[in-house]
């Protein structure tokens, strides 16, 4: 099992992605065999698990790997040798692993989190070796590029877990399970010798080569390419920065981050792991620590956040110290092929149970929820990952309304309603009502993916700007609202054109003014956003939901009324299960259909986005149709002869 090293792989010319992989997954304990499916195929390829509970300080940081074989187990905030755990991890799968009845990985109704690395090229690698006292000593590796950030272990004697990392001075090393600044190794200096595409280096004399010991390699790639379609995007980052007086930075990676590894290379401090499924998001985070057993803790306000070609941090860090991370793009990069694959529209009844998570069959980065009956709460409340959960609950804005963002409570998991899976959390929240007993709910909820939905916070500067954003195509649609301060929900919709703006709180037309898009059409990468208060004003942060036509999964258009039944077809091979429609010639509302409530050949409940009013049942406004869907004759306020209309429909 320990080879000294491994023989380098050639590089393939398969098409990778991030999701094929890494993966983050939270999930809850049954004290049961539980499978996790992840996607990942760590059988036939190779790699990590990492696991921790979320919610105990009692727990460690547990390391499973293919190379060392199930159920023995390394821990990062111990130096124990390798550990034997019976009914721990006791497979490696090709979409997973799987656990049995050990409690520190599967205790029943314990929260974890799991990360997955998958051994590939320009990504990761395992390597393992046993020492024979050389110094230096090469290994070899099959990372197919030079390593960025090593972290390696001894598996049968006490020992630190060293740390090399490109941005430490030569000679420099860190220990993932001490918070001790970077420190030099005097007895050896194996980091004298530079990493190659094939090798690295270990010494005898500092025991890293130790004659008879065995030991483990866990290797990174820094911006080496290899993914996407072209194989030239970047997946993984080793970088470091310092921050400034006030302890902020802002960081380029060339993409929007998913995972980071931080530690203060010039200061005595934990090492900290973020994710974005447990809560990488714009103002507050969520993290554990690697050289701890602590529980998983709210950074607060002054925290790090991703931006769509990397992170900021707000007073997090020390001042005028230097930071090294790992950082790992955000997936997915696969064009979605499906609709459920990234959406998905439900009907539940309230229960008035606290902390309740509504499932959502999908990795749910952004819904929204509203009470189906009449009341003046009854708003679509909207939140989502990126502008994430603090201790006061969850950022949430009202679609029919101006408001700023304020905070639905109770937070629901550890970490709040968007520290889970597959789903959002309500609670028995008398203001929003969005659980109350016994009555008749409705959500959206949609996944981040290429050509389908994005989502950008930004902060506005008072002047004519581009917003990168990673949509990868051309937005159709884009819907921003301003989070810190009363705005309306301003709307670029490319049928209305790049002079005009559309409001979805109100009816209004479209309104002509450059002030909004600057007469500037978006691209693939960017979106213009000009002086207006409500887009962009100064210091003022704003989140944008920005749409586009993906085959067979989304469409973005427009048509004309006849006032008799119309097939609007989107491409589609089955029926649209979102439609929303709003007429652009004339005053309008924002009209909602969904296939949880019902769209059949009969009577549709339709809900309007821009009031508070009740859903209205009994009327036969739209029809399926394989392609789309159909708007019937007696559809006057979104069919009437001669009026234009825009429509989002989702299959």
């Amino acid at each position: 099992m320990f080879a000294s090293g491994k023989t380098a792989t050639v590089v393939s010319n398969a098409i990778s992605y991030i999701e094929d992989v890494f993966s983050t997954y939270l999930y809850t304990g049954t004290g049961a065999s539980l499978t996790i499916t992840n996607g990942i195929d760590l059988s036939t390829k190779g790699g990590l698990v990492w696991n921790k509970p979320r919610d105990t300080a009692s727990n460690d940081h547990t390391l499973y790997d293919t190379a060392r074989g199930v159920e023995n187990a390394l821990f990062t905030n111990l130096t124990d040798a390798q550990t034997s755990k019976p009914n721990s991890l006791t497979a490696f799968n090709t979409t997973g692993f799987s656990l049995s009845t050990n409690t520190s990985d599967n205790a029943s109704g314990r929260m974890y989190a799991s990360w997955t690395f998958r051994e590939q090229p320009k990504f990761f690698d395992v390597v393992t070796w046993t020492g024979n006292g050389g110094n230096p000593r090469a290994i070899t590796h099959s990372l197919g590029s030079v390593p960025a950030c090593i972290i390696f272990k001894n598996t049968i004697s006490v020992s630190d877990w060293f740390v090399y990392h490109r941005s430490l001075a030569t000679s420099k090393q860190l220990k993932l399970n001490l918070t001790d600044a970077e420190s030099t190794n005097t007895t050896g200096k194996p980091w004298n010798t530079t990493p190659t595409s094939t090798e690295f280096y270990v010494g005898g004399s500092n025991g890293q080569n130790v004659t008879d010991e065995t030991y483990v390699a866990y290797l990174f790639a820094h911006d080496a390419g290899g993914f996407g379609l072209t194989g030239t995007d970047n997946v993984i980052s080793c970088g470091s920065f310092t921050t400034d007086g006030s302890g902020n930075a802002t960081v380029s990676l060339g993409y929007e981050p998913q995972w980071i590894l931080f530690k203060t290379s010039t200061l005595a401090d934990d090492w900290r792991i973020f994710d974005v499924t447990r809560g990488l998001c714009d103002k507050y985070g969520f993290q554990l620590n690697p050289n701890t057993q602590a529980a998983e803790a709210n950074i607060g306000s002054n925290g790090i956040y991703p931006t769509s070609t990397g992170f900021v941090t707000t007073g997090y860090f020390s001042a005028s110290q230097t930071v090294i991370y790992v950082a790992i793009r955000r997936g997915p990069m696969k064009v979605p092929t499906s609709g459920t694959s990234v959406f998905a529209p439900i009907a539940y009844t309230g229960t008035n149970v606290d902390n309740r998570l509504v499932d959502t069959g999908i990795l749910t980065d952004m819904t929204m929820a509203r009470i189906r009956t009449a009341t003046s709460t009854g708003s679509f409340y909207t939140a989502d990952r990126l502008r994430g959960n603090t201790s006061l609950g969850t950022a949430i804005i009202d679609a029919e309304n101006t408001d700023a963002d304020s905070f639905m409570t109770p937070t629901v998991g550890y970490g709040g309603p968007f520290s889970a899976m597959n789903g959002f959390g309500v609670g028995n929240d008398v203001t929003r009502q969005l659980n109350q007993s016994s009555t008749s709910q409705l959500a959206y909820a949609f996944k981040r993916a290429p050509s389908f939905f994005d989502e950008v916070c930004y902060t506005g500067t008072g002047v004519l700007r581009t917003i990168t954003h990673n949509l990868g195509v051309v937005p159709e649609l884009i819907i921003i609202k301003k989070r810190s301060a009363v705005g309306s929900w301003v709307v670029y919709a490319s049928p209305v054109g790049n002079t005009k703006a559309l409001f979805l709180n109100s009816t209004s037309t479209p309104t002509t003014d450059t002030s909004f898009w600057n007469n500037t059409s978006p691209t693939a990468s960017v979106f213009t956003v000009n002086v207006d208060n409500d887009i962009n004003d100064t210091n003022k942060t704003q989140v944008a939901y920005l749409f586009a036509t993906c085959a067979g999964v989304s469409k973005v258009g427009s048509y004309t009324g006849t006032g008799a039944l119309q097939t609007i077809n989107c491409g589609f091979t089955s029926s649209a299960r979102f439609i929303l429609i709003k007429r652009t010639n004339a005053t309008g509302d924002w009209w909602l259909y969904d296939s949880a409530r019902g769209i059949t050949s009969g009577n549709d409940p339709y809900i309007l986005i821009n009031t508070t009013a009740a859903e209205v049942t009994g009327y036969n406004y739209v029809d399926t149709d394989s392609t789309g869907f159909q708007v019937t004759a007696a559809a006057a306020d979104i069919n009437t002869n001669a009026d234009t209309y825009i429509f989002l429909a989702i299959a």
